[in-house]
């Protein structure tokens, strides 16, 4: 097929005013801003503790999601069971849902009094051996950032078990190798980029969240405060540097996330 100039040119044209010019953009209005006002808004305690807040429960639910995500997409494509396929339209969910929706959701299901919220509250069996509040709390943000990346683990590893050759694994098993040892010699390799793939968007998205986070999390500044909640509170206040000042830190750490990624895929890749 004969390449076309003008489709290049239209593709870059598409993905400057799309990506390119919103970052410009935002990138320039944070370099406006004096240094003597943006390392102070930057570090100020309630932003430090945002944070912290969106950092570690955003590696947190990736961490988890990595884990149990290569463990459904291993279901799904191994395992032949009434209601797989609806299971696995059910993945896909979190990308269709609105976020107010799920925030609902969520709130409904494992809030305080919810249908299952209730079996965790104090005073009940559940609830004085593991006491669990999912509404207002840190909780409440693991869970919003679990439901939401979900689907990226699962969709990378998905396509890479289904191109694996069966013949591999049974050649293994006739050398002698275990279940646990064929799994770790050979099917584990070849996941391993799509893993880290998969945990690196479902990071960038936790630490994105916003609609369901600043519904359901209570946004308690110090506690509950995630760092893009914070960034529209700012908005709210017309404090548009301030807002600017946090969402280039946002952008920064996931432009830190990606670039680590790719150093990460390129050490584990075998050279072509």
């Amino acid at each position: 097929m004969k390449r076309s100039p003008w489709l290049v040119g239209v593709m870059l044209t598409y993905l400057g005013f799309l990506l390119l010019l919103p970052l410009g953009a935002l990138v320039g209005t944070g370099v406006q801003y004096p240094w003597a006002e943006f390392w102070p808004v930057v570090t100020a305690p309630v932003a430090l503790a945002a944070y912290q807040l969106t950092f570690g429960t955003a590696v947190t639910a990736a961490v988890v999601n990595t884990v149990l995500g290569l463990v459904l997409a291993w279901v799904l494509v191994r395992y032949r069971f009434p209601g797989r396929r609806v299971l696995d339209s059910l993945v896909d969910l979190p990308f269709a849902m609105p976020s107010v929706v799920a925030a609902i959701t969520l709130a409904t299901l494992y809030g305080a009094g919810g249908v299952l919220g209730q079996f965790w509250e104090e005073g009940t069996a559940l609830g004085g051996f593991l006491p669990l509040n999912f509404t207002a709390s840190v909780g409440a943000v693991v869970l919003a950032q679990l439901f939401v990346t979900l689907p990226f683990v699962v969709r990378t590893v998905q396509p890479v078990l289904l191109e694996l050759e069966p013949e591999v694994e049974e050649a293994a098993y006739t050398l002698g190798a275990g279940d646990w040892l064929c799994f770790w010699r050979v099917v584990f390799p070849p996941l391993v980029p799509a893993l880290v793939t998969g945990f690196t968007l479902a990071l960038a998205r936790g630490i994105g969240e916003f609609g369901v986070i600043v519904i359901i999390s209570g946004n308690i500044p110090y506690r509950t405060l995630a760092a893009t909640v914070y960034v529209y509170q700012q908005l709210e206040e017309f404090n548009y540097p301030a807002a600017t000042a946090i969402a280039l830190v946002l952008l920064l750490a996931s432009l830190v996330v990606f670039a680590m990624t790719n150093l990460v895929q390129r050490w584990v890749l075998p050279p072509a």
